[in-house]
């Protein structure tokens, strides 16, 4: 977690085992061995706790979490808001299909139980009115907003952020001068961080590596459409993990994002697009239902469809760089004049009167 959840007096992390001794026999039994297992050891952790008011509770994974968090607010008489993210059941069908037993079952689950909570969050305009229409759960949009250190950085922390990456990732480093990264340098005269005269752009994909993130597939096919002729000789591919702290930092510095997150559901909105547009970056996203809440084509971004798609916007926003103008410039002026509201903003304005109402 981030240094200010670790650092807060006012949360307490509850670590849980990892039930890695349950991966015997065949998968479906270890896949109902594991449900009964964790909700047990859930609710068991769980009722140690002081009484609270509230149990907010975030889905997916709500499986058996919605049920365990339900049993405990009968136990407590608090009441149980559900932060529906996306739907379990979907994210499951990836693996197994839509039509498989288990994911029949956790979608019966999920309607259930969602049901019985007090409150309800969600995500996107989208979910809500699916929430309503196919579950009869009345749910108030609650957007995903970036938290206050997604914000464009600042010259100097990204040459220190450079010269950090340089000592692991080939691609950050310049080999003629000490202080110099592939993108920044500081003049030893005057102590002045500057950007390097003809610097690579610098393109970023965050990716949790899910099978609703095509990135492999889709980062590969463009690549080959657009540059197989030049033979790599001016692209570079860094794969780094970073830390909590400088991802932030990374997304500050960049020129332009790409996400390539496909929603299970149809219902959900990347996260990696808002943190991103809390950085002021510019996104290239591929297309998906309800994307156009967080996207605006040629406002933001750019949206695609396919890799060939992709490759011509890479080509058309990139071809005059590093020169401010053009639509790269425009995209990332019009982010920082948006005036987005932030996380907590967000939650003053949208949950809190929520607690207030109960009250």
């Amino acid at each position: 977690p981030h240094g200010d959840v670790l650092g807060s007096d006012r949360i307490r992390v509850v670590p849980l085992s990892d039930l890695r001794w349950l991966r015997v026999g065949p998968k479906i039994l270890q896949y109902v061995v594991k449900v009964i297992a964790q909700a047990i050891q859930l609710l068991y952790t769980m009722l140690q706790m002081e009484q609270p008011a509230y149990i907010l509770l975030q889905n997916p994974p709500g499986l058996p979490s919605i049920a365990v968090a339900w049993v405990a607010c009968l136990v407590w008489r608090s009441k149980l808001i559900i932060d529906w993210h996306n739907y379990g059941y979907t994210i499951m069908s990836l693996s197994h299909g839509i039509n498989h037993p288990l994911v029949r079952i956790a979608k019966w689950y999920e309607k259930l139980f969602g049901r019985l909570s007090d409150y309800n969050l969600c995500v996107t305009n989208a979910m809500k009115e699916d929430l309503w229409v196919n579950c009869k759960i009345k749910a108030v949009t609650l957007y995903d907003r970036p938290a206050s250190y997604f914000k464009e950085t600042p010259l100097e922390l990204q040459h220190q952020l450079y010269m950090k990456l340089a000592k692991d990732y080939e691609p950050f480093k310049a080999h003629s001068n000490a202080e110099r990264s592939a993108f920044t340098e500081m003049d030893k005269r005057n102590g002045r961080v500057v950007k390097t005269r003809g610097r690579p752009a610098l393109l970023i994909s965050s990716t949790s590596w899910t099978d609703s993130t095509l990135f492999s597939i889709i980062l590969i096919q463009s690549l080959l459409y657009f540059l197989c002729k030049l033979h790599f000789r001016h692209i570079q591919i860094c794969t780094p993990w970073l830390e909590a702290e400088d991802y932030p930092l990374l997304l500050g510095s960049a020129d332009l994002g790409v996400c390539l997150h496909k929603s299970s559901s149809g219902l959900d909105l990347p996260m990696k697009v808002v943190d991103m547009f809390g950085c002021c970056l510019p996104v290239c996203a591929i297309y998906f239902e309800c994307l156009h809440e967080l996207v605006k084509h040629d406002e933001n971004g750019l949206i695609f469809r396919d890799s060939s798609e992709l490759a011509e916007q890479l080509k058309m926003l990139f071809l005059e760089f590093p020169t401010l103008e053009g639509k790269l410039h425009n995209f990332r002026k019009n982010l920082c004049a948006s005036k987005q509201l932030r996380w907590d903003e967000s939650w003053d304005q949208t949950v809190l009167p929520l607690f207030m109402q109960s009250e």
